[in-house]
């Protein structure tokens, strides 16, 4: 990930009240709040190999000047606006009042690969559309998905987060691109050879960090396209699976051994004993310690 150039001028006053952020492999997310008062300064923004998404979530409008791309806007903004800067674009802001947003940041050179692997397209070709005061239920509903990882205790698989970074590059390239290619169609879910060679490796590495790549590798297509096919076939998501088999695996081990809750949470995947336990509940409706007793 870049590392942004930010320049504060002497007349821009800004308390930040939290600032809470994580960083994945493909994706940068940072959600935070503050209190800004301006006069005549501006907020200097560049992100050379990464495009920036933000979200507003302040529950009162509030006064937002931006510039881009030779272009300007001004006026009150809302929860729910959305700011879409692309990649190597400098980006000029001045902000009035209680601010929070949700910032993604999503590297270029992985919605390039994106692209060719699953719509085909060269992604020379592919060049991000700058948008100012829009709305886009899709981002604002992955928004709020990756806003839940970055605020649990434990966060979740790669897997997760990987296939949401898919969905995400697809939904910039088919929605926020001069071109808008169309999405080749899939039906049919797997074959069955290649379904159960998927799930025999999942099983195998129940304990690993599975990554999407990994998986559509397996069967030499796209990752989206993968993740499409999968739950075509099985009806759950291949994170969906794979947690209800981690789960299934601790079940046994709870039942068939003496091993702590500790360890059977780290040999079925999970990074922590609570990890286990909110993901243990949510499927079983108990804790692990109350499965075992039972």
């Amino acid at each position: 990930m870049s590392n942004p150039i930010v320049t504060t001028p002497q007349n821009v006053t800004s308390q930040p009240q939290w600032n809470v952020t994580q960083q994945w492999e493909q994706l940068f997310i940072r959600h935070c709040r503050h209190s800004c008062s301006f006069v005549t300064g501006e907020q200097k923004w560049n992100f050379q190999d990464e495009h920036n998404l933000v979200l507003l979530l302040s529950p009162r409008p509030f006064h937002f000047a931006h510039r881009q791309d030779k272009r300007t806007c001004a006026g009150l903004y809302s929860k729910g606006d959305l700011l879409i800067t692309p990649a190597d674009t400098t980006l000029f802001t001045q902000t009035d009042g209680d601010v929070q947003i949700v910032q993604i940041r999503i590297q270029d050179s992985f919605v390039r690969n994106v692209a060719e692997e699953t719509l085909g397209k060269n992604s020379e070709r592919v060049e991000l559309m700058p948008k100012f005061q829009t709305r886009d239920p899709q981002i604002e509903a992955m928004a709020t998905m990756l806003l839940g990882e970055l605020h649990q205790e434990s966060f979740s698989s790669q897997l997760y987060v990987d296939s949401l970074a898919n969905v995400l590059a697809v939904h910039l390239l088919r929605q926020h691109t001069t071109t808008r290619p169309q999405l080749p169609i899939y039906n049919g879910g797997l074959p069955q050879r290649q379904l159960m060679q998927v799930l025999d490796y999942m099983d195998a590495h129940l304990d690993r960090d599975i990554k999407l790549a990994d998986l559509a590798q397996l069967v030499d297509m796209s990752q989206f396209h993968f993740c499409r096919l999968f739950k075509q076939s099985l009806h759950l998501s291949p994170y969906q699976y794979l947690l209800q088999q981690r789960v299934e695996r601790a079940k046994q081990l709870l039942k068939q051994t003496d091993q702590s809750i500790i360890d059977i949470a780290f040999d079925c995947g999970f990074n922590s004993h609570s990890h286990l336990s909110r993901r243990f509940r949510q499927l079983t409706g108990m804790t692990p310690k109350a499965y075992r007793a039972s």
